[in-house]
């Protein structure tokens, strides 16, 4: 019965260069021009010619010129000449000539790498943000490919109009109806990281409740973000909904996705204010027995229906009840989350509640599993029904 219990339970839980040179008798000299420039030396090549005293190319193209051979303090051949008030220089030794060439190429290289770094740094731009698992990331400003590692994650990332971004998520991701067309990377707990790679994303989003800590750090390892949802109450919900739109650029869309919530939610809560709270047991699975504990957003999502949770201080998000313990706790009503992608499962409730004022008044109370088990949009529809189980006087 466990593995069947835990395997539907899947279907709804947040898892959460080359430079030659030419032979030497090829090659002309690099000339320099001293002029008024303070110093600073400009190439003159139009000016070189062939001077008849010393055979390599030189600037000896003006019959006035005085040229002066000697050999500098290394024994290299020079020829210097004067024009028009100007000292030109020629190397017949083409080691300068390299050397000179090589220097104005790394000049030039270093000024292409800056512009193409320029360029790329405005193609990669990223930003660091904290996810919800205290955790910080650096994240493209421009987020086009996701892949959600969550049924929960996915119905978000469609509520928020990023759906068309979506390049993977679970085989339990089946809602929205477009959502089961995406390629899919494997179940919740045991994706493929090699279909995850292969798909390109720029973020990964994953839920703390699927115990996915050794996969983060293979894609981490792997330079693929990824995002942890972590929400405790309906109001963290409505802030992971929020976050969520504004990573993907989506602000207005999930602004007013969290607004209509929050209003639904609030004519809830107000018209079950003034009725007397139902002592509550929420069955997560009967065989064995798991229900909710204090760190839980079904135990906030109950109180807000107008119940109190028996198991609201027993620590953990879903932990293992004993029978005894069951039994003492003597519920008014018991919720079973069931049916939607769960089908049966989950849909009788565990023996140590037979006797339970619960079943004896006949307070037994089945809620499609998907509004309940995904922390998204449509947890709202679940806290309504809930509501309305728990205190149907109060919606007449």
């Amino acid at each position: 019965m466990l593995p069947a219990v835990l395997n539907a339970r899947e279907k709804v839980f947040r898892p959460q260069w080359e430079f030659s040179f030419q032979e030497r008798s090829r090659r002309q000299p690099v000339a320099f021009a001293q002029g008024r420039g303070g110093g600073i030396l400009v190439s003159n090549l139009k000016k070189l010619s062939l001077c008849r005293l010393c055979g390599p190319l030189c600037l000896g193209g003006d019959p006035s010129s005085k040229h002066i051979h000697h050999r500098d303090t290394e024994g290299s051949q020079r020829c210097t000449e004067r024009i028009a008030g100007h000292t030109f220089f020629s190397y017949h030794d083409y080691n300068f000539a390299v050397l000179l060439i090589v220097a104005t190429l790394i000049a030039l290289s270093g000024s292409c790498s800056r512009q193409r770094g320029q360029n790329s740094s405005s193609i990669t731009e990223t930003r660091e943000v904290t996810d919800e698992a205290g955790r910080r990331v650096r994240l493209p400003l421009r987020i086009d490919r996701i892949v959600s590692l969550a049924p929960n994650l996915t119905e978000i990332v469609y509520a928020v109009g990023a759906g068309q971004r979506l390049v993977g998520d679970t085989t339990y991701c089946d809602y929205p109806p477009e959502a089961k067309n995406v390629a899919k990377v494997g179940d919740t707990m045991n994706p493929s990281i090699e279909r995850i790679v292969a798909l390109k994303p720029q973020i990964v989003l994953v839920s703390t409740a699927s115990q996915l800590e050794a996969f983060t750090k293979q894609l981490d390892e792997q330079k693929i973000v990824v995002y942890v949802t972590n929400p405790r109450s309906l109001d963290e919900i409505f802030h992971s909904i929020e976050t969520l739109g504004e990573l993907f650029g989506e602000n207005d869309h999930s602004a007013r996705l969290v607004a209509e919530l929050r209003k639904r939610a609030g004519e809830t809560e107000a018209a079950v204010k003034q009725v007397k709270p139902v002592r509550v047991f929420y069955q997560v699975s009967g065989e064995p027995l798991y229900t909710i504990g204090r760190e839980s957003y079904l135990t906030d999502l109950v109180r807000r229906a107008g119940g109190i949770s028996v198991t609201a201080n027993v620590p953990g998000a879903f932990p293992r009840f004993s029978d005894e313990a069951a039994l003492a706790a003597r519920p008014e009503a018991v919720i079973l989350s069931t049916g939607g992608s769960m089908g049966e499962a989950n849909s009788t409730v565990a023996s140590s509640l037979k006797n339970s004022p619960a079943v004896l008044n006949n307070r037994v109370y089945k809620i499609d599993g998907d509004h309940l088990s995904r922390p998204g949009p449509r947890l709202v529809d679940g806290l309504e029904e809930m509501a309305r189980a728990l205190h149907p006087e109060a919606f007449k």
